[in-house]
């Protein structure tokens, strides 16, 4: 058992943690790329990612009788899950589809979003209370809280939904 208060012991705990917070970042955004089709980028970051993967993994089973490492290890795993999730969330890459459901004013909504750029289709549908207005609308996702506001001010008690999409092939995006 080595001495825990020696600060090389600390050092490569927390070197450690720092490899694995990044390895887990990177494994996070990568996973972004991937479902998204970009695989260039997931490439590149899966490179990268494994490669300070093995770093931390070796650090690790090579002084197994440090268990600062295994927390260190542990610990970087979970903060780079988190990390990477802001990062993701920042990078705000890709589409969403917001459906929007307004039983009165369905209309203005489709008129103040197209109004502001987005593209919007308008159905009719029949509800528990009677017809309802259903919009489609694809925005990129830095975008979705700009639509967001836009829809809540026309329509406090409007019913909105979002899902993330892979766009295909035509219509009218964004840009």
């Amino acid at each position: 058992m080595e001495n825990f208060l020696s600060l090389s012991v600390w050092l490569g705990a927390i070197g450690i943690f720092f490899l694995r917070v990044c390895d887990m970042s990177l494994d996070t955004i990568r996973i972004m790329f991937v479902v998204r089709g970009k695989k260039k980028v997931a490439w590149i970051l899966g490179f990268f990612q494994s490669l300070v993967f093995v770093v931390a993994i070796t650090s690790v089973l090579s002084n197994l009788n440090n268990p600062l490492n295994v927390i260190g290890y542990a610990a970087g795993f979970a903060t780079g899950n988190v990390i990477g999730m802001v990062i993701e969330g920042k990078l705000a890459v890709g589409h969403i589809h917001l459906t929007i459901m307004s039983p009165m004013r369905g209309a203005k909504i489709s008129e103040l979003l197209r109004q502001n750029g987005f593209a919007v289709s308008e159905l009719s549908a029949r509800g528990r209370d009677g017809m309802v207005a259903v919009l489609h609308c694809n925005v990129l996702r830095k975008d979705v809280s700009t639509a967001e506001t836009i829809i809540l001010e026309a329509d406090p008690d409007a019913v909105v939904t979002a899902e993330d999409i892979r766009p295909v092939m035509r219509g009218f995006w964004r840009a």
